[in-house]
């Protein structure tokens, strides 16, 4: 076929519905395939490679997901990340449940205003917030400062910073605007024609929340649930500043190996077992929910 010739097929090709799509969709496709999908293949690779003094025997090997599953010390890690990972998501969802629907059903012309104050505290970093929950539990702190002045304790309670419990806390306050605009957005896609055709038919509030409101609205729910979920599994920052001996995680034993301890092969295989874990547990998520939503119905 003459150049002439090839340059126009390309050109009315480009022009039609299925070159635009190409076009518009291979710029993101590449950027996914070189800032996620490489780097997620070069850590894949390095789990099945042994690391030698200073080098990498690239021999494959399953040694390094043998220590990561069995150790007790990486095994008590993933356990607990897990824990407080679906803890802090069902936690958080909880929390956020109700501020979405009270902005949704009774925002009124202010629901903008609503959102943008319960945005007010991310404007600042995440690190400094994170230090003024420091501040909070500490032990000369503003809680337990609160408490003997209440008289509800005679001195400073040294297990709210620093423990398990911290690492919580302090996550659902980080992640709860990212729960609660999923939330949001749900409940205000539920046509309120069908709440009103419940309460014509007998239902009360309770029961129309049940059966209506509740069950459209889960899928916000989920979505709200995977947003905090997913990143906190692998959250270091917070266990490192408020954990303390019992808050940490399996991020920050990740980030020991590719850091100090310069066993990359190890920390790709403890990172690969991570989220295959998190990846099944967020699959299990969205399966007991939709069971839920027909058991509602």
């Amino acid at each position: 076929m003459p150049a002439p010739r090839q340059r126009t097929v390309r050109r009315n090709w480009l022009r039609s519905e299925q070159g635009r799509g190409f076009t518009l969709l291979s710029l993101p496709f590449l950027y996914a395939l070189t800032f996620l999908v490489l780097p997620m293949l070069v850590v894949f690779a390095h789990s099945f490679w042994t690391q030698t003094y200073l080098t990498i025997d690239r021999s494959f090997t399953l040694e390094n997901y043998r220590i990561a599953l069995t150790e007790p010390i990486y095994r008590d890690l993933l356990l607990r990340s897990l824990f407080i990972s679906l803890t802090v998501s069902v936690a958080t969802v909880l929390f956020a449940y109700p501020i979405a629907y009270y902005i949704s059903f009774y925002g009124g012309r202010r629901k903008g205003l609503w959102l943008f104050l319960i945005t007010v505290p991310f404007w600042t970093g995440y690190l400094l917030r994170v230090m003024a929950w420091k501040v909070i539990l500490g032990y000369n702190g503003v809680l337990n400062t609160t408490l003997m002045g209440l008289g509800l304790t005679d001195k400073p309670v040294e297990s709210l910073l620093y423990s398990t419990n911290a690492v919580i806390l302090t996550l659902i306050h980080a992640w709860a605007v990212f729960a609660v605009l999923p939330v949001f957005v749900s409940l205000e896609k539920i046509d309120r024609s069908l709440i009103e055709a419940a309460t014509d038919l007998g239902d009360g509030p309770l029961r129309r929340f049940m059966r209506v409101t509740l069950p459209l609205s889960l899928p916000g729910v989920t979505g709200a649930l995977l947003i905090v979920m997913i990143p906190t599994v692998g959250d270091y920052v917070t266990p490192k500043l408020v954990g303390g001996t019992e808050g940490v995680m399996i991020a920050n034993a990740i980030q020991a190996q590719f850091g100090r301890a310069s066993n990359w092969p190890l920390g790709a295989a403890l990172t690969v077992s991570t989220m295959v874990i998190v990846t099944a547990m967020a699959g299990a998520a969205v399966v007991v929910m939709r069971g839920f939503v027909r058991a509602l119905r």
